[in-house]
């Protein structure tokens, strides 16, 4: 097989910097802080729409000064949510109000508007749309309404021509001169919004396959979050991967340079460069510090060492519960022997409830850890009695029961926490058929997904 050209080599490479672009930045601008790639986006525009539609199902718009790659969802509880950058704090439902008033404003708004104006036209559409909201006149309302003016201009939807749009939030409402981009106003949303009745029967459609079936749901999965346990999947979808997974490893190196982690409990795809996530653990801050100082005490504690632990005996576990006070009682711990040196946020400190809330965030999002009971993030239970077989007929897993006994509500720490832990030891029939270096399972590598010859 003749080696590829050095015009091969360098023609894959810029479609890949296009997608992997497109990937994490689902609209990007020629006016942006990505125009540099742009230019690359539009070459390759015809070759990238036919690949994210084959691949994943998505719809990819290019045109002169912008391309949108409509992503679908996953479901309930599957979302990337929109944080404010200089606080890293999540938009609340009411920031989401104000964006979807300011979009309807602005599909149809003049090209350049006053800032008071627009804020008299959202009021104006929250009034039609029966939505009620609290007086703009409030500081904390005038900042929320502020994050939301100043994501459309981030996306390009808006341009400060004279003065900006954090004058809404000042004491005295300032004023400001906008210019308007409708084109890209309209292609912000993504869902059906025109068949859906109501937001859960958005959420549910946005993250429905189509025909692509359980290939296009798993391949969403993989690319748009940080890990997939088996007990993620349906029955079709786990069927499906581990007749295919080999073949979808090198399909994601090609197109977009990612690598494969495939292990008995499921199967991550790592970005090498680091670039492809919104979520960074390790990472800088507070909660993130903690969060990994915390998950790595959590694996050595709960990692099984008797013989009589199922994941020792050979049977797939995926998560173990984690015992009623374990949780505050580490991060105390971590407080009283890394907080004050490493100068953590005196809020955080004085706060332990809040502070745990939001580092068990981050491990959640991050698929570290989940709330107690198997259940996908469609929000339907798992089915009942599942079992996987591997090639030489054994059964190794009843993948519905495969995150412990869960007798009361609590928390899980899942397999792919055993990443972060400090030492893993590796059996040799380990070595022959790798495994999540998982705190719940030793020889839990017997239980591989393995792929089916053709």
């Amino acid at each position: 097989m003749p080696l590829p050209s050095a015009h091969d080599v360098a023609l894959a490479a810029e479609r890949r910097a296009a997608a992997r672009l497109l990937l994490a930045h689902p609209l990007v601008t020629s006016a942006g802080p990505h125009s540099d790639t742009f230019p690359l986006v539009r070459r390759h525009a015809d070759w990238l729409a036919q690949r994210f539609q084959q691949v994943f199902g998505y719809r990819l718009l290019v045109e002169a000064t912008y391309a949108r790659l409509f992503k679908s969802g996953l479901g309930p509880g599957s979302g990337h949510r929109l944080e404010r950058p200089s606080t890293g704090t999540p938009f609340t439902p009411r920031t989401y109000a104000y964006l979807a008033l300011a979009l309807s404003v602005l599909v149809t708004a003049p090209e350049q508007m006053l800032l008071s104006q627009l804020v008299a036209d959202l009021r104006a559409a929250a009034v039609d749309a029966g939505i009620e909201i609290t007086d703009t006149g409030r500081q904390a309302e005038r900042r929320t309404l502020a994050a939301a003016l100043r994501r459309l201009v981030d996306w390009g939807v808006l341009a400060e021509t004279e003065g900006n749009v954090s004058a809404v939030a000042e004491e005295q409402a300032g004023e400001a001169l906008l210019t308007v981009d409708r084109e890209i106003a309209r292609a912000v949303v993504a869902g059906p919004l025109a068949q859906s009745r109501d937001g859960a029967d958005l959420v549910r459609r946005a993250a429905d396959p189509g025909f692509g079936g359980p290939r296009t749901y798993v391949r969403r999965r993989l690319v748009e979050t940080p890990v997939v346990h088996l007990d993620d999947l349906t029955d079709a979808e786990r069927e499906w991967l581990r007749t295919r997974q080999r073949r979808e490893a090198q399909a994601f190196s090609e197109l977009l340079g990612l690598e494969a982690e495939i292990r008995a409990e499921g199967i991550a795809l790592i970005d090498p460069d680091a670039e492809l996530t919104d979520l960074h653990l390790p990472g800088t801050g507070t909660v993130a510090q903690a969060a990994l100082l915390l998950v790595e005490r959590l694996v050595d504690r709960l990692r099984p060492q008797e013989p009589g632990h199922p994941a020792i005996g050979g049977r797939l576990v995926i998560g173990v519960p984690v015992p009623e006070g374990l949780l505050p009682e580490l991060l105390d711990e971590l407080v009283d022997e890394y907080g004050r040196r490493s100068n953590w946020q005196r809020g955080h400190v004085e706060d332990r409830d809040g502070f745990l809330a939001a580092v068990l965030d981050l491990l959640v999002r991050m698929r570290l850890m989940a709330p107690a009971g198997p259940v996908r993030a469609d929000g339907h239970g798992l089915p009942e009695g599942y079992e996987e077989t591997v090639a030489d007929g054994r059964s190794v897993a009843d993948v519905s029961g495969a995150r412990g006994p869960h007798e009361s509500a609590g928390w899980v720490l899942l397999a792919a926490a055993a990443r972060y832990a400090t030492t893993v030891a590796i059996t040799p029939r380990a070595a022959e058929q790798p495994s999540l270096p998982s705190p719940l399972s030793r020889s839990s590598a017997d239980a591989v997904m393995e792929e089916s010859p053709r």
